[in-house]
C-alpha cells in the first residue's frame, strides 16, 4: 500500500512537472518576439518614438493599459481619457514600470509583460491577484527633462538639536514672520536619504506644497520644524525616525527606521 501511495505521489509529481513545462514552452513561444533585459522584464515595441529618452527624475506622461495573463483588463488611462504622470525612476509606480519607460522615447509604443518580482510580488493589488504575471500596452505620450536639484550647502555651519532630537543648520536667514501653529504655509523642499539619495522634491515639480501648521497633516519633524522658521528661511532638518515614518517607514520609497533630510525654504504664510 505504502509503495503504490509513493506511486501515485511521483506520477502526480510529474504531471505537474510536464504541465508547468508545457506552460513555460506555450510562455516562450507567445513572447518569442519581445527583448528581455537581465531583470526579467520582457518588452516588444509596437511603434517608434522620435528623440531622446527620459531619464531618472524625468516627468512623464504615459497612457497605459493593463492585463492579466488571462487577458482580463484591471485598469486603463485610455478608459479615463487622462495619461498618468510620474517622475521616473523614483519609486513612484512598479519597478517594471520604472525600468520599461526608461526604454522608450516620444510617442513609442510598447507591450511590457511584467514578472511578480518587478510587478506587485506575493501580494494582492485590488483586482490584481498575488504573483501574478502584469500585461502593460504603453504609450510614452511626453516628458519633460529631470531638473537638477542642489542640496544646501551646510559645511561649516552649526547644527541645532531640539528637545525631541530633531536637528536642524539654518543655511540662509530670512527676514519674514514667523510660522506659528495653524499658520498655511508654502514651502520648497528636496527629500533626501541618509546615503544622499533624492527621493521626493517640490523644486522638481516647481510646484510649492502648501499645508497647515501643527494639524498632524504632515511628519512631526515637520510641524516641529516649520515652527523655528521666518518667511525667507533656508533650513536643513535631520529628522530621526520616530519623527518621521517610524519604524515601518513607507515601503518601496521610505526604508524602516530612516532617518530623513530634509531641505526646506519657507516661501509665504498665507
Amino acid at each position: 500500500m505504502k509503495k503504490k501511495f509513493t506511486l501515485m505521489i511521483l506520477i502526480l509529481a510529474l504531471f505537474l512537472s510536464s504541465i508547468s513545462f508545457i506552460y513555460a514552452q506555450k510562455g516562450e513561444k507567445m513572447y518569442k518576439d519581445y527583448s528581455k533585459t537581465n531583470s526579467g522584464l520582457k518588452y516588444l515595441i509596437t511603434q517608434k518614438g522620435a528623440g531622446e529618452n527620459p531619464v531618472v527624475g524625468s516627468k512623464v506622461k504615459v497612457h497605459y493599459t493593463g492585463k492579466l495573463e488571462d487577458g482580463t483588463q484591471f485598469d486603463s488611462s485610455y478608459d479615463r481619457g487622462e495619461p498618468i504622470e510620474f517622475e521616473l525612476g523614483t519609486g513612484r509606480v512598479i519597478k517594471g514600470w520604472d525600468e520599461g519607460i526608461a526604454l522608450l522615447n516620444k510617442g513609442a509604443k510598447a507591450t511590457f509583460v511584467i514578472p511578480p518580482e518587478l510587478g506587485y510580488g506575493s501580494r494582492a493589488t485590488g483586482p490584481i491577484p498575488a504573483n501574478s504575471v502584469l500585461i502593460f500596452d504603453v504609450e510614452l505620450v511626453d516628458f519633460s527633462a529631470a531638473l537638477k536639484i542642489e542640496p544646501y550647502k551646510t559645511e561649516g555651519k552649526k547644527i541645532e538639536t531640539t528637545m525631541s532630537g530633531l536637528k536642524y543648520v539654518v543655511v540662509e536667514k530670512g527676514r519674514g514672520e514667523k510660522a506659528k501653529k495653524g499658520d498655511l504655509v508654502s514651502v520648497h523642499y528636496s527629500g533626501y536619504l541618509k546615503d544622499g539619495s533624492s527621493f521626493d522634491s517640490s523644486v522638481k515639480r516647481n510646484k510649492p506644497f502648501q499645508f497647515s501648521v501643527g494639524r498632524g497633516s504632515v511628519i512631526k519633524g515637520w510641524d516641529e520644524g516649520l515652527q523655528l522658521m521666518h518667511v525667507g528661511d533656508k533650513i536643513r532638518f535631520i529628522i530621526p525616525y520616530n519623527l518621521a515614518y517610524g519604524e515601518a517607514g513607507r515601503p518601496p520609497i521610505i526604508p524602516e527606521k530612516a532617518e530623513l533630510t530634509f531641505d526646506i525654504e519657507l516661501l509665504e504664510i498665507k
